[in-house]
């Protein structure tokens, strides 16, 4: 098993994550992380193209939002929720509660 290179939550960008973040399609693939836990780099349901999809992979990993590893061909996603929570203390958390309709106030 490998894992693809990935920063280090101190070495965390607000501006990265942020970005990586900023797009429909990245902000569904963490919601589904949030709710499902770890999933391969080819979820069901999602309808972009598979290099679109891996761009989109590439991005959250770049930023640190995901931790990708490797078991055999099969590349397996998580979300390094408790790296972001240290590191951006309630940002996830906000981003999901918007996306799920959970508002705290």
């Amino acid at each position: 098993m490998r894992t693809l290179p990935q920063p280090l939550p101190e070495d965390f960008d607000l501006a990265a994550v942020l970005h990586a973040l900023g797009d429909p399609v990245r902000l569904d693939l963490v919601r589904r992380l949030a709710e499902e836990g770890e999933t391969t780099c080819s979820p069901e349901g999602v309808t972009v193209p598979r290099s679109t999809l891996s761009n989109h992979w590439r991005i959250l990993r770049e930023a640190g939002v995901v931790a990708v590893r490797t078991s055999g061909k099969t590349r397996l996603v998580t979300l390094r929720r408790n790296d972001l929570d240290a590191r951006l203390p309630g940002l996830l958390t906000a981003v999901l509660d918007e996306l799920t309709g959970r508002h705290n106030g």
